[in-house]
């Protein structure tokens, strides 16, 4: 079964103790963007899904409903390999942040 974006940022919002407004000032949005999102009218940007997944300590995959797995598993990876991934995960986040930064 295939649980839809909307579905998903409004389980992990409620999990968080939190409401639609201070989603919204986290992530850099109106409230009312939150609520079209929760309720499955509307999609955050690329960019805001990421911030949401960041937020909630999750995968893109995991609030697009493409696994049920919350977080990377990268047990099976050395520790060489787990920190060139760290490292990239960082460097896009920062390459993607710097974009963000020139757009607004």
């Amino acid at each position: 079964m295939i649980i839809a974006l909307g579905d998903r940022l409004k389980k992990l919002r409620t999990e968080n103790h939190l409401r639609q407004d201070q989603i919204a000032r986290l992530v850099g949005v109106e409230r009312s963007s939150v609520s079209l999102w929760e309720s499955n009218l509307r999609q955050p940007s690329y960019s805001t899904l990421v911030r949401l997944a960041n937020l909630y300590g999750v995968t893109t995959d995991y609030l697009l409903g493409r696994t049920d797995d919350k977080l990377l598993d990268i047990s099976g990876l050395t520790h060489a390999e787990a920190t060139m991934i760290m490292q990239l995960v960082a460097s896009m986040t920062e390459k993607n942040q710097k974009l963000e930064d020139i757009t607004l």
